[in-house]
């Protein structure tokens, strides 16, 4: 079976990969048509071809507004290129363009989307746009059960909407945390609820919070009022780094607001064996309370995230019990189960 998997604008090239890397061991043929990723290294194509069809400019541009200008006109030429890709199945994580993409966007061969975001932020308001753009898809893929409900509300049958769960980002499990610290782990956006995370600590006598990622908003106000209790590790950083926050930290906190499904981070901190507190929004809640592996509180109640992470940081025995949560997890949400699924997907479409 000849797949292609397409992320054009490399939204998620973690997940892209590995998702490949895991349909190649399976036995499938498989393709992958991206973009170059602006923010660093990506990993070694594993047996399937990586190509680079969409933004071969402006993707090495760093300036917004000029960057996004030029973008938008390379787009229908990678789409173009795009037209001529003739799999057995073609599998797309994310739209490059909506908005151009609904005039753009006819595909030949039977065609799966995977709906990370459920529809994305931006252009959630679109609804008869993303209505048009699902029909041309055979199944959509969500990673929990609040997606597919979503999906189905919003208009598509049940039959075409299909949960793979999202599988974590295994590393070796490195502690060397002090037991006292909460992490904040991704790209921080507004929608991250770092401010959030600062309140959740500064009430608890000894812990400490360390903020790793690539800061898309303003942080100097939120910095002043965490003071000396958190640690700013800012920048795209590299997979060292990554690996040791994840090796120091005793708890991960997730205080998102309701515009995502999933986390990557989430999956990276629990492919980790670090135990998480969630924000009961998305698909968040439904991983973390499935295993085990940490606490889920209601959407915005900093006072229960502060009482969860207290609980953990003081009482020994939950906090094993949460980090036996996090090593089911690591068994349970594997690459190899999620190819297994995805296959099973693409052969009722051939």
């Amino acid at each position: 079976m000849r797949i292609v998997v397409a992320d054009p604008p490399a939204y998620t090239p973690p997940y892209d990969r590995s998702l490949c890397a895991a349909l190649v061991s399976a036995g499938a043929n498989v393709e992958l048509v991206t973009s170059r990723f602006r923010f660093g290294s990506v990993a070694t194509p594993a047996g399937y071809e990586a190509r680079e069809w969409f933004y071969p400019v402006s993707s090495r541009l760093s300036g917004n507004r000029a960057r996004l200008a030029l973008k938008a006109m390379e787009h229908p030429v990678g789409m173009a290129r795009f037209a001529f890709a003739n799999p057995d199945i073609l599998h797309v994580q994310w739209l490059g363009a909506p908005e151009l993409d609904r005039w753009l966007f006819r595909p030949r061969s039977p065609a799966v989307f995977t709906a990370h975001d459920i529809i994305p932020r931006r252009t959630r308001s679109k609804t008869a746009m993303w209505r048009s753009l699902f029909d041309r898809f055979e199944r959509v893929v969500v990673h929990s059960e609040r997606g597919r409900a979503q999906l189905v509300a919003f208009g598509l049958h049940a039959d075409t909407v299909r949960v793979i769960g999202h599988p974590v980002f295994r590393s070796a499990v490195d502690r060397r945390d002090d037991g006292a610290t909460a992490l904040c782990l991704g790209l921080i956006r507004p929608y991250k609820g770092t401010e959030d995370a600062v309140e959740t600590v500064l009430p608890i006598d000894d812990a400490r919070l360390l903020v790793v990622g690539d800061p898309r908003v303003p942080l100097d106000e939120l910095q002043r009022r965490a003071g000396d209790r958190a640690e700013w590790r800012l920048g795209y950083l590299p997979d060292a780094e990554l690996r040791r926050a994840l090796s120091e930290a005793t708890v991960a906190l997730f205080p998102y607001r309701a515009e995502i499904d999933v986390s990557g981070a989430l999956l990276q901190v629990l492919g980790a064996g670090v135990p998480a507190i969630v924000y009961d929004i998305g698909g968040l809640g439904e991983v973390v309370g499935r295993f085990g592996a940490g606490a889920v509180v209601a959407s915005g109640d900093v006072e229960a995230m502060s009482a969860a992470l207290e609980r953990l940081l003081r009482d020994t025995d939950a906090l094993a019990a949460a980090r036996r949560g996090a090593e089911r997890a690591r068994e349970e949400l594997t690459w190899e189960a999620s190819a297994a699924a995805h296959l099973e997907l693409y052969r009722e479409l051939t």
